[in-house]
């Protein structure tokens, strides 16, 4: 997997998470009952299922453990999907099965949290709400049906009124919110490098700088080949979700990347920290060009966007990133300081569902989080392992759907920050409802 138009600066979580769990390239032939390719969320969530079941795992990890999206995300662990909610997913893929896809969704984050106080990783959790609060008067109408929804089905979620959300948000921009009790934020990075350890201690081996150049189909199964061995699996999960590359050039093109840009603030001084977010929520509103922030337990915010064009974006995204937290957040101060800025991919679908593939016969992948992957893809780890081990796929809790590259894509891969201008006129638009 390459990491092709992604600049590589030091992130905060970089700066803050230990080292990951000593590993080594794969040197020579190995058997196992899976093979994974892909060392991020959903990857080594698998591996650690499978473990724990008793089978041989084997994850093949191009570069280290969190180069890709688990390691450059902003940590937000969110249980609902980026554009669908419970009605969507009965629409599209029936009333059985849409149901228990909504509840996977609606549970997801609640799992993430038990995993990692289950296996004792330190991730600088804090498992108390995620918000999505109404830009406006007609978007208000939009989070009361989202809440509406979801507590239909039992999540523990809760409304609240215009008055309520700016105490919570310490924003006087919003007109109502839901709150998704289960959400919270982490630190990515020591998220996935927990996972790793994890997966490691539960038996299944993990080896780094070993990309997957080829996959073969054998009597047995699959042989994948690196640059110094091969892997030998009755079934392969491919886990690279954005940064899927040449091996498997139709799943790639069934999505697009997008390049996405995070900053994290300096620590802000007392007075700031108990006025933005108090609460410690995370936040992510209805801005169709999203806004978006969460504090970090040092005292800093993490924020960011996307760009139209991401020439020059160090120097062009902190002014712009820091007017609309001052939007969201009066009491930040104009020279408020962005310690770090990073940027990473997110793979975005035409239906802004996320996609489970069987690919062929002991080949499957899921790949499409939207940006919903911290607590959808930990949760689809137990899926993946499921239909690794021969479960049928037209009965897993994510429906399966056919592969299907989109037209045209290197076109839309090169214009899909237009896209963004579209955004920012139906926003504009919206405010005024």
């Amino acid at each position: 997997m390459t990491a092709a138009g992604t600049e590589r600066t030091q992130t905060l979580w970089e700066a803050t998470a230990a080292p990951p769990p000593a590993t080594a390239a794969l040197d020579g032939p190995v058997d196992a009952d899976v093979a994974i390719i892909g060392a991020g969320y959903a990857g080594l969530s698998t591996a650690l299922h499978l473990a724990e079941a008793g089978r041989r795992a084997v994850v093949l990890e191009a570069f280290e453990i969190g180069h890709g999206g688990a390691g450059r995300n902003n940590g937000m662990v969110i249980p609902a999907l980026s554009r669908a909610y419970p009605a969507d997913l009965r629409a599209r893929f029936g009333p059985e099965r849409g149901e228990r896809f909504a509840r996977l969704v609606a549970n997801a984050a609640r799992d993430t949290f038990e995993l990692t106080r289950r296996h004792g990783i330190a991730a600088d959790a804090v498992q108390n709400g995620w918000l999505q609060p109404a830009h406006s008067p007609g978007r208000a109408w939009q989070v009361r049906e989202r809440y509406e929804q979801w507590a239909a089905l039992g999540a523990d979620v809760a409304h609240l009124d215009r008055s309520r959300t700016a105490e919570l948000t310490g924003s006087p921009l919003y007109h109502g919110a839901w709150l998704a009790k289960s959400g919270g934020h982490v630190n990515p990075l020591k998220l996935v490098r927990g996972l790793a350890r994890a997966a490691i201690d539960a038996g299944a081996r993990i080896h780094t700088r070993s990309p997957a150049q080829a996959l073969v189909p054998t009597d047995e199964g699959w042989r994948i080949d690196t640059p110094q061995g091969a892997v030998r699996a009755g079934s392969v999960v491919v886990a690279t979700d954005a940064y899927a590359d040449r091996l498997l050039p139709r799943l790639r093109r069934s999505i697009v990347p997008v390049r996405f840009f995070q900053l994290a603030t300096a620590p802000l001084p007392e007075d700031v920290r108990t006025a933005a977010l108090p609460g410690g929520h995370a936040l992510s509103d209805t801005h169709a060009d999203l806004y978006f922030a969460r504090p970090t337990v040092d005292g800093r915010l993490v924020s960011g966007g996307a760009l139209v064009f991401g020439q020059a974006w160090r120097r062009r995204l902190p002014g712009h990133v820091l007017q609309r937290l001052r939007r969201m957040f009066p009491a930040l101060a104009a020279d408020t300081r962005f310690d770090y800025a990073w940027d990473g991919k997110v793979a975005m679908t035409a239906d802004f569902l996320p996609h489970l593939h069987q690919l062929a016969p002991g080949l499957i992948t899921l790949t499409g989080y939207n940006g919903r992957g911290v607590a959808l893809a930990v949760a689809a780890g137990r899926v993946l392992a499921q239909a690794a081990q021969g479960h049928p796929v037209d009965d897993l809790d994510i429906p399966a759907t056919a592969l299907r590259p989109l037209p045209l894509h290197g076109l839309i891969e090169r214009i899909a920050g237009l896209e963004l201008l579209r955004y920012r006129w139906r926003d504009l638009r919206e405010v005024k409802v």
